[in-house]
């Protein structure tokens, strides 16, 4: 049996009722995901539950860079630089699939935020405490040399810039590889399950009672440690289990927006300062371009953050101010997402200077909570929770486990022979494709994302091209449906469209076009019922107008109502 996919979900289910767990983790983010992976490598029995979808709250929401904090530099987080900097490379080498290089540019204008002089030392400090390999350590670039790579920066006052790398990642597939190599070594992991309780014996938390979320039958989980990873709900938990004092969280928004990169031809990825002093990204991908963030206070529904036409407009702004040739508007947007940050709230503190720095809090009942922390940092910050749990096991239960695995240990498809061979993987895979029937560009996709899983994708174009043949499905496109079923946890339309291709972000005209087929197929797989095809088609619906239209307050109105 699979133990990722939604088909089984009555036997995970009955497993997760059936035995005892040494830990169980609460959230299917990427931290959630990561501490899954730390302690099922580690021999530990463990299981994870997550109400929503797999990466469905942050972890789908950020802006997709793995990166080192430069910015935290500004704020003196010295330690947070030199820690989640030296974790970026341990990402990129074992994801390289879901986990792309890309050089930032940080340009200065005179009067500017930045100078030559303290852009220079910064990123040199930065690649010193980030551990930066040779290759790509800073570079600074005159006027002319920043022109010739980004000709449509501002260029009224322009010095020059730094250039210095980050890497580009998908957020979701990352949690999603995270989540599927968990379940590889054992873990039991299930989506669409909200704990609505604790049971405890004496004081101590010794288990929770769970909600099917399709189903709405409730059943109970039992584990020896149970950690609250949980991101912008952590606090929701806390106050289950009464263990909301002290520090709690601050929950900030960021938007971000899509264009065409015939509206915004950008080869040149740039992060940038605006007028009221915070930072911006312009980054190409995929033929488009996307920009963001905003970073203000929200107190809303944290499943259903939406862009306001102040958010946009922020960043519309910010955009045109610094590639004042672009001369976007609200038209030029083709799609966009909202996001949160799960921060630890500081007193008197501005949204963009609260610290992303993660904390770990024990509670009288035995629960671990772990809050804030950056993407970049998901494995360190696993490896301290598991840390806890192993020493709390050993005190309590006298059991050994192993310490933590995971610094060398490639997630789900990043089996590749490490980040050095991954474009030779690529192109031996894209002739494979070629030689079953892909087009060069379909092939390539493939391997790009999914890396080393790749042949089962080739598995279904090739065995099931006659099952394909009877949707107007391509062979590609089928492929990736099948795999998102059958191997991770695939349920629902936007489960799909969202967080195992991204196409409704980066590809939205692609969502349009195979929605129908799309959901003819899946709805077969998982044998939907009438009202499921109905509930599923809708929410994919809500989340394609999301995407394009800002919420004013007639929306509002109707979202609360």
């Amino acid at each position: 049996m699979n133990n990722f996919s939604n088909k089984h979900r009555q036997k995970l289910t009955e497993q997760l009722t059936c035995e005892e767990f040494d830990v169980l983790v609460i959230g299917g983010g990427i931290t959630g995901s990561g501490i899954a992976l730390d302690a099922a490598t580690r021999g530990m029995k463990t299981a994870l539950v997550e109400m929503q979808d797999f990466a469905a709250g942050t972890s789908s929401r950020s802006t997709k860079l793995v990166h080192g904090g430069l910015r935290y530099l500004k704020q003196l987080e010295v330690k947070m630089v030199a820690e989640v900097g030296k974790e970026r490379a341990v990402v990129y080498e074992n994801a390289p699939h879901v986990t792309v290089p890309e050089w930032m540019m940080l340009p200065f204008h005179k009067n500017g935020n930045f100078g030559p002089l303290s852009t220079s030392v910064g990123l040199r400090v930065y690649d010193f405490l980030a551990g930066v390999k040779r290759s790509e350590r800073r570079k600074m670039l005159n006027r002319e040399e920043t022109l010739n790579r980004a000709p449509l920066l501002k260029k009224d006052g322009l010095l020059g810039s730094g250039y210095y790398v980050e890497y580009r990642t998908d957020d979701a597939r990352l949690t999603i590889e995270a989540a599927k190599e968990a379940a590889r070594n054992g873990a039991v992991l299930i989506n669409y399950t909200k704990v609505t309780d604790f049971i405890y014996e004496g004081s101590k938390a010794v288990g929770v009672t769970a909600e099917d979320q399709w189903t709405g039958k409730t059943y109970q989980i039992k584990a020896r440690k149970i950690i609250n990873a949980a991101g912008p709900w952590v606090d929701t938990l806390r106050s289950k289990d009464g263990s909301k004092h002290g520090k709690h969280l601050r929950l900030t928004k960021g938007i971000h927006l899509v264009f065409d990169q015939s509206v915004f031809p950008l080869d040149q990825a740039v992060y940038f300062d605006t007028p009221d002093d915070r930072m911006v990204f312009a980054i190409p991908r995929d033929g488009k371009t996307y920009a963001g963030t905003t970073d203000t206070v929200y107190e809303g529904d944290p499943a259903q953050p939406n862009m306001t036409v102040e958010d946009r407009q922020y960043v519309l702004d910010a955009v045109n101010y610094m590639f004042p040739d672009v001369n976007i508007s609200s038209g030029d947007v083709e799609s966009s997402w909202a996001g949160l940050r799960p921060l630890i709230y500081e007193e008197g503190k501005d949204p963009s200077e609260i610290s992303r720095k993660d904390e770990v809090w024990e509670h009288k009942s035995g629960i671990l909570t772990i809050a804030g922390g950056k993407l970049t940092g998901y494995r360190k910050m696993a490896e301290i929770v598991v840390d806890k749990v192993s020493k709390k096991l050993k005190e309590e239960h006298n059991i050994m486990y192993q310490p933590c695995q995971t610094k060398q240990w490639p997630l789900s498809g990043g089996d590749v022979g490490g980040s050095e061979s991954f474009n030779q993987f690529v192109n031996e895979k894209v002739q494979t494709g070629i030689q079953i029937g892909l087009s060069e560009q379909e092939a390539e996709t493939l391997a790009k994302r999914y890396g080393s899983n790749v042949d089962v994708l080739f598995e279904y174009v090739e065995k099931r091209k006659q099952e394909a043949d009877h949707s107007s499905l391509p062979p590609s496109i089928y492929a990736q449906v099948m795999y998102a079923v059958e191997e991770e946890m695939t349920g629902t339309l936007t489960d799909f469209f969202i967080r195992r291709t991204g196409a409704l972000f980066f590809n939205i005209n692609w969502v349009h076009q195979w929605k129908e087929e799309v959901q003819k197929l899946m709805g077969e797989e998982l044998e939907w019922s009438e009202e499921q095809h109905e509930r599923y088609r809708t929410e994919l619906e809500d989340a394609l107008l999301d995407a394009v239209k800002p919420v004013n307050e007639e929306r509002k109105e109707n979202l609360t109502s």
